[in-house]
């Protein structure tokens, strides 16, 4: 499908508030689930600064899309390069991706070009950084360069570790297609929506409220842990601290998908 431009608006925004007005709308700010906490928390009062840049450039909105895809792929390689540098360098761009994701809704909002191609990008974007990343630390755990058949163990243990990211992160959007092929409306993005109607297992989606653990696989946390733990690795023996990031993480992943999986045949987002 192609995308179709409207002269809703002037090429350019005339200010920072009046792009602010028009690609925040409180429909936007207000998603309880889309909006990534470092979005609400700081980007979102920065994206339309490198919006503003980008409207004066003609790149697309899919353009701004693959750009954060670029960023989201530099971000798992950076992990990569040993030590405290590598996590940094991580850090640094695992924020950097989440601007630009913030800018490409912004762009096409602003100049009326939203497309299923875009949402898709944007899903692949998401779906590959946040599978690439557990592999690298998979390969970081193991020390680099690779020595095997010793290193399988921790290589495996990432591949293992991105496959129940992506499954975890795929259950939302099989919620979507079951819906959608079942004909029932699609699902706002509000608070509410995913509540579980069995009361024992709203009990537990709350408890776990308090130990988020299941928050933890996204790329931001990803990397921010990724961090925390080469700092701490300073003081370890060497690639001590990486393969108990990994050890550690693996389980709490297949115990958030089972959680999420139960959660949603709980929720009335699977009931007609």
């Amino acid at each position: 499908m192609t995308t179709v431009t409207l002269d809703a608006h002037p090429v350019h925004p005339a200010s920072i508030a009046q792009l602010r007005q028009v690609t925040q709308p409180p429909e936007v700010r207000q998603r309880a689930n889309a909006e990534h906490w470092t979005a609400s928390l700081y980007l979102r009062d920065i994206s339309p600064y490198l919006t503003w840049l980008l409207l004066k450039t003609s790149i697309s909105a899919n353009g701004v899309t693959g750009l954060m895809i670029l960023v989201g792929w530099s971000t798992a390689a950076a992990l990569l390069i040993p030590g405290v540098a590598g996590a940094a360098l991580a850090l640094v761009l695992g924020q950097l991706q989440m601007l630009v994701d913030c800018s490409d809704g912004e762009v096409a909002r602003w100049r009326n070009s939203k497309s299923p191609a875009g949402i898709f990008l944007d899903k692949v974007g998401h779906y590959t950084t946040e599978a690439l990343i557990p592999i690298a630390l998979g390969i970081r755990a193991a020390g680099w360069p690779l020595h095997f058949p010793d290193a399988f163990a921790w290589t495996t243990a990432g591949f293992a570790l991105a496959l129940v990211v992506v499954l975890n992160k795929a259950l939302n959007d099989m919620v979507h297609v079951a819906r959608a092929n079942a004909g029932l409306p699609k699902l706002s993005d509000r608070k509410g929506e995913a509540e579980p109607s069995q009361r024992l297992i709203a009990r537990l989606r709350s408890a776990a409220r308090f130990v988020p653990f299941h928050r933890l696989y996204h790329s931001v946390e990803l990397t921010i842990l990724a961090f925390v733990v080469a700092i701490i690795g300073l003081f370890l023996p060497e690639h001590l601290a990486d393969r108990g990031l990994v050890l550690i993480l693996l389980p709490l992943a297949v115990l958030a998908l089972i959680g999420h999986f139960v959660a949603i045949m709980a929720s009335k987002r699977v009931r007609a």
